[in-house]
């Protein structure tokens, strides 16, 4: 069965190997992996996070500055870097999985890793589910380890499971904590580069569920993640989250989401609106609403407490 293979298919479950697969000479716990990090100035934190990842590593530097694509091309010879000539913001991440030899990648920032044997597992589960088209995994913040709170949200499992499936399913997720079927992922698209960061993965997330793929979150698999505390700049962030929330919504949401959304993001960013006048015809163009399945699974989580 190939990598290839439609998910609405794909029937046969296999049993998952024994094993997690990790090697005890320290080289890579899995060949069927690749770990693609996009990255911008931030030599310091890969310096740290870079000896951590236990597969192959592609770094996508978002047209750095600091020197960091070249330090770390010498500090880490096995790593394989491409450098771009502008910032594609999340969308680097596009072209490492296409430079992948492997059929699953595994996302990470500059400031995360994955957890030892959680690369090896995932392969495993993604060989035995052939519907499976990404695995999010349960995400330990800081030195101390703390649950993100999307893991709990995730392992409430308020959308239940497929049968059949390896875990709760989700429609959203942190890039940092996702591996993918990397046929699926080029298959949909990719992250959509207009959105460029903040809120890029509620678009995959639905393209990827209204493929028939499942999205599935497991906790057996553990990312750790080191973010700095956030910049000074809240007001512009606040702003491209809101407008890639209503560029969302009117990509794939029905008119009444729409405007409950153009209602909010006007609260949060009135100038969020302008940005996304600008695009309108972009979105319009590109628009395609979702199968009922999945709109019904986004009003349910929506409902949520």
């Amino acid at each position: 069965m190939t990598d290839r293979l439609s998910p609405r298919d794909a029937v046969r479950e296999p049993r998952l190997p024994a094993g997690d697969g990790v090697r005890e000479d320290g080289g890579p716990e899995t060949s069927r992996v690749t770990v693609v990090v996009a990255t911008r100035d931030r030599g310091d934190r890969l310096a740290e996070t870079i000896p951590e990842h236990r597969a192959h590593v592609i770094l996508v530097d978002n047209a750095s500055t600091d020197g960091s694509p070249e330090a770390i091309r010498e500090a880490f010879p096995a790593v394989e870097v491409v450098r771009l000539a502008e910032n594609r913001g999340a969308a680097a991440r596009n072209e490492g999985v296409r430079r992948a030899a492997t059929p699953y990648v595994a996302f990470a920032d500059d400031d995360s890793y994955w957890t030892e044997g959680s690369l090896a597992r995932a392969a495993a589960l993604f060989d035995a589910h052939p519907r499976l088209g990404l695995l999010t995994a349960r995400v330990l913040v800081g030195p101390s380890g703390r649950p993100d709170p999307i893991s709990a949200a995730q392992a409430a499992a308020p959308l239940g499971a497929p049968p059949g499936a390896p875990g709760p399913s989700v429609l959203g997720f942190l890039s940092c904590a996702v591996v993918v079927r990397r046929s699926a992922f080029l298959d949909v698209g990719g992250f959509e580069p207009r959105l460029f960061v903040y809120g890029e993965e509620a678009l995959l997330a639905m393209d990827l569920a209204a493929a028939g793929w499942w999205l599935c979150y497991d906790p057996s698999l553990v990312v750790r993640h080191f973010p700095l505390p956030a910049g000074r700049n809240r007001a512009a962030r606040q702003r491209i989250e809101a407008r890639n929330r209503l560029l969302t919504a009117l990509l794939r949401r029905p008119p009444g989401v729409i405007a409950g959304t153009l209602a909010s993001s006007f609260r949060e960013s009135p100038p969020a609106l302008w940005d996304v006048a600008r695009s309108l015809p972009w979105a319009l163009r590109h628009r395609h609403p979702l199968p009922a399945e999945v709109e019904a699974a986004l009003t349910h989580l929506a409902a949520q407490p």
